[in-house]
């Protein structure tokens, strides 16, 4: 999780209505076609209603959620780990597009590729961004939103990751302008490298994140998306104040260590219709701490079942 500047901020019950559709026999191998003919990579596992995972980087993929032990939300789910076009084992854009619009009209081809009307929508770090767009143009198609770790403003978290290292190394990183943020970030990111505590910023635990990167390391050399990304100037927006037109849903699930994201980033956030679960841990909640985690998901998905009745 390491390629762009922004890389450390680097997300249930049988069905008894349409809205809680589970994968049957539209389920694909593994791969989809977008509408523009970009090639793109959804794994479908588990059983339940569907939930399709929005990875983090830019530029990651989907695998390392999977892998530590997001996968035991299949007990209740059928979770959908995709790639989003030019990460991963997906491939890049055809089009060479990657705003907003075109990331999240993916997620609707993935979504009508599956034959369900409504499904639940997951979303971790930067994938927070594309998630909550997602829910605002297509609300209609969603049964809830869920918010893991996940930033509605990249400048914001990359401001909370300056303050983090000025107060673990006493230093003084100030940032005079929006057009200082990155290369001061870049300056602050560096020292903390020199001490070897940059993975502080994703956990408390060393050994947690080297297991991160080791899966990382296995992602295909495709990084189109993480190198084009920040040519796209929407993607700085701060999205927070549009969470209060979005009114499905949602579960804030933030960690009270996570310095990558920010520890009070959620406290912005002004949906409607949500809640929020705060656990003791960083930005690998889903692996660390797993158990809270997949209670507080499988919690909200039952109590959605409840209120549909």
């Amino acid at each position: 999780m390491k390629s762009t500047p922004i890389s450390l901020l680097l997300f249930l019950l049988t069905a008894y209505t349409v809205a809680s559709q589970t994968v049957t026999a539209n389920k694909p191998a593994d791969y989809i076609y977008a509408s523009d003919g970009t090639k793109l990579f959804a794994k479908v596992s588990g059983k339940g209603p569907v939930c399709i995972f929005v990875h983090g980087g830019p530029g990651m993929w989907s695998k390392s959620f999977e892998v530590l032990k997001g996968n035991n939300l299949e007990k209740k789910l059928s979770m959908v780990y995709y790639d989003q076009r030019g990460s991963g084992r997906s491939d890049a854009s055809v089009s060479k597009n990657y705003s907003i619009d075109r990331m999240i009209e993916d997620i609707e081809d993935i979504r009508r590729s599956l034959g369900v009307e409504k499904v639940y929508l997951m979303s971790h770090s930067f994938g927070g961004i594309i998630a909550a767009n997602y829910a605002k143009k297509f609300p209609e198609h969603l049964n809830g939103l869920i918010l893991l770790n996940s930033t509605l403003c990249v400048n914001n978290s990359i401001e909370g990751q300056i303050k983090y290292i000025n107060g673990l190394l006493n230093t003084n990183f100030t940032i005079t302008n929006s057009n200082e943020i990155f290369p001061v970030f870049s300056k602050a990111k560096n020292k903390l490298s020199e001490k070897g505590l940059e993975y502080t910023l994703l956990s408390e635990s060393k050994k947690t994140v080297a297991l991160l990167d080791s899966i990382d390391r296995e992602k295909p050399n495709n990084n189109d998306f993480g190198r084009n990304v920040w040519k796209i100037e929407e993607y700085i927006h701060d999205f927070r104040p549009m969470t209060a037109a979005i009114s499905i849903p949602v579960l804030v699930i933030t960690g009270k260590k996570d310095y990558a994201i920010g520890v009070d980033h959620y406290k912005l956030f002004e949906f409607p219709n949500q809640k929020t679960v705060r656990i003791d841990g960083g930005h690998v909640l889903y692996y660390e701490r797993n158990k809270e985690f997949t209670q507080a998901v499988f919690s909200f998905i039952e109590s959605q079942q409840i209120q549909n009745k």
